[in-house]
């Protein structure tokens, strides 16, 4: 896709309009306290207003503080029809839906009616609840004072979103219990079916005029047809994927097919509880599920080792696999066989009897020899993944391009996609090719913040190669003097959990020598909402977390005023999805390193940057421990593709920064 760094000229539909909304005295400003003209989210409404007029497709990429979330949601309100706005995140959904339409909405003053639909998960099931509090079947302790809650809860709530009953954890057990997936779902058959909170959602989504889903909905619903959004999607004038940067790893997520020990488990639970219930006389329904439990679990045990993961071609022919497999199969087909005997004494056996036929068909796919074209079988690579207790065998797109360019087909209707990180240097080439958007137009705006002055990098001499043994050691040995400057009050971000563990490690032995008092939260001892809530009370803690704190997380202020990265985001070299691309990638002609791998590191690394300056007084450290930043060729694309901090590689230069309230070196020159 041809590079564009300026925006091509917009018919004035609605320029006037949108300067006016944003305006020192426009309908925003009045409405809402503290906000003020932004010529960067100015532009990019104007920009978004346009390509809802011609029914057009945009990139946007909008830098932090710009504003985007009004930029869109001010043209969508007042000109996009029917929307259906995508987010990133359940947490980014409830705030749109609780907060941010609703002040614009307000501040606009335009009568449009919105609905929140989420996934059936997120629901309590009338059905499942009153089957676990009759059959008790609880899998933890804590379980029991859940339970009393979530019947609590369903005497007044309008809704059924867990998300609404802050008493029980968004993680707990119980909830794998009380909600619908779709294949324990009844459906039209089930008792409660007028009363079922997933389809009064559906319903209020189809007479919406702005629906609120996230992509995992949106792309499930692709692949599944099992949300709510298909029948949206044909009546929608606008779509907007807002954190769009997560659309092709989702896409590629459900546009795949995986099928795990785990599932064949559940459903042997299931069948137990179900045989036992309605048909105690029809089967020994103990043997019936034992002979399925020990096949699963005999073929997650050929595996010799948690975290493997390789792809069909690379487990050896003499691996006790593939027998196991097979085994599986016929163990799977005779329970199905006892299943069908059944299943017309109770509607739950039936499906039950369902579950098992489409598990049997998932591991015949997974190694069935294709009578597709050659082209088709080229486009997916089959691979597994060993877990301590499960194994997951994955069919993956290599490229969703051709997938999510029919999905786009149809009647005209304006796509908007936006986020903080879209372009590597303003060239949104890798990000259009992964979804099929070449062509389309892509603008970027700036964040207006004042990075020069606001904020350092910091890239510290003398590290070892991020392949060695004791580079996490190493780290640490570097980041202990800034977190000290800083008084605690950082982030901790690594690229894997290995990491995640060895950096805790090390930093409590260091803080308990040193007496340092500030609070350590480490991802995994509590889940992400607490340790994030708890980081922003303390005002003076260290958090350390992988992935999951890389992006949406959102911190204003002193606590947090150091981000120190481990190492540059490539993904794990054994990735055997990341392999086959690359084999793809190269058979074409293309440098898979150049091409995909570094664009996609790149893009990462400027979510975990993001994290640091979140508003315009945010003053702080981003310290990327990596040396290849450096001493590559290709570190300089990754550098100057981040905002334009001032930069230094001296201690001393950071130690002032954090007691000084001015910049320290110029943006302009280069690292050394």
């Amino acid at each position: 896709m041809t590079r564009q760094t300026s925006a091509p000229d917009l018919p004035v539909t609605h320029d006037a309009e949108v300067d006016q909304l944003f305006s020192a005295g426009g309908s925003l400003s009045l409405a809402i306290p503290g906000f003020h003209p932004r010529q960067s989210q100015i532009d990019m409404a104007r920009a978004i207003a346009d390509a809802i007029s011609r029914q057009g497709t945009l990139l946007a990429e909008a830098g932090t503080g710009t504003g985007k979330t009004f930029a869109y949601l001010v043209p969508a309100l007042l000109w996009g029809g029917k929307v259906i706005i995508s987010t990133g995140t359940k947490n980014l959904q409830d705030q749109l839906f609780l907060h941010d339409i609703p002040v614009v909405r307000k501040a606009l003053n335009v009568p449009v009616s919105v609905a929140l639909l989420k996934g059936r998960a997120n629901y309590v099931c009338h059905f499942h609840l009153d089957r676990t509090q009759q059959n008790g079947r609880m899998t933890a302790r804590e379980d029991v004072g859940y339970l009393r809650e979530i019947s609590r809860f369903m005497k007044t709530t309008s809704t059924g979103d867990k998300a609404e009953l802050s008493k029980v954890p968004e993680n707990a057990l119980i909830w794998n219990l009380v909600t619908s997936t779709r294949d324990t779902c009844l459906g039209a058959e089930c008792a409660h079916y007028q009363d079922c909170f997933v389809m009064k959602a559906r319903k209020e989504a189809q007479q919406a005029d702005v629906v609120v889903v996230n992509h995992h909905l949106f792309f499930a619903d692709v692949a599944l047809k099992d949300t709510g959004v298909a029948e949206l999607l044909p009546a929608a004038n606008t779509v907007i994927f807002d954190e769009a940067h997560q659309l092709p790893d989702t896409a590629t997520l459900f546009f795949g097919e995986t099928v795990s020990t785990s599932q064949i488990m559940e459903l042997c639970r299931d069948v137990l509880a179900e045989g036992l219930t309605h048909a105690r006389d029809g089967a020994d329904w103990a043997q019936v599920v034992t002979t399925v439990e020990k096949a699963a679990r005999d073929l997650r045990l050929a595996f010799p080792s948690e975290g493997m993961r390789l792809a069909q071609d690379q487990i050896a022919e003499s691996s006790p696999f593939f027998p196991a497999l097979e085994h599986l199969k016929v163990m799977l087909q005779q329970m199905t066989e006892t299943l069908a005997g059944q299943a017309e004494r109770a509607e739950t056996i039936e499906l039950c009897r369902v579950r098992a036929i489409e598990l049997a068909m998932q591991l015949a796919n997974w190694t069935a020899a294709d009578s597709k074209t050659q082209t088709d079988v080229a486009a997916k690579v089959r691979w597994s993944e060993a877990f301590s207790a499960s194994l997951q065998l994955h069919q993956t797109p290599l490229s969703v391009a051709p997938i999510f360019s029919k999905q786009r087909e149809g009647p005209p209707r304006s796509w908007i996609f936006t986020s903080a990180t879209l372009a590597v240097k303003n060239d949104f080439s890798h990000y259009s090719e992964q979804l099929g958007l070449g062509g389309e137009p892509a603008l970027t705006w700036p964040s207006p913040f004042d990075y020069a002055q606001q904020a350092l990098l910091y890239v510290p001499t003398d590290l070892p190669q991020p392949n060695s043994p004791s580079y996490t050691d190493a780290v640490i040995d570097a980041a202990l003097p800034v977190i000290e400057a800083a008084g605690g009050r950082a982030f901790v971000l690594c690229t894997t959990l290995r990491a995640v563990k060895r950096a805790a490690e090390r930093l409590r032995e260091e803080f308990a020598q040193r007496q340092h008092p500030w609070p350590l939260l480490v991802q995994g001892e509590l889940g992400r909402t607490e340790l994030l809530a708890q980081f922003r009370r303390a005002g003076n803690a260290v958090l350390i977390g992988s992935q999951s704190f890389w992006e949406g997380v959102d911190v204003r202020g002193d606590a947090l005023s150091v981000v120190i990265i481990d190492k540059l985001p490539f993904a794990p070299p054994d990735d055997p999805v990341l392999a086959a691309r690359v084999a793809e990638m190269e058979k074409r002609g293309l440098n898979g390193f150049m091409d995909h791998q570094l664009p996609e590191a790149i893009i990462n690394l400027k979510q975990g940057a993001g994290r640091l300056i979140r508003d315009e007084s945010d003053r702080g450290v981003l310290m990327i421990c990596d040396p290849r930043l450096i001493s590559k060729p290709y570190g300089k694309r990754i550098w100057q593709s981040l905002p334009p901090f001032a930069r230094t590689r001296e201690l001393a230069a950071v130690q002032q920064f954090l007691q000084a309230s001015e910049a320290i070196v110029s943006p302009e020159s280069e690292p050394r």
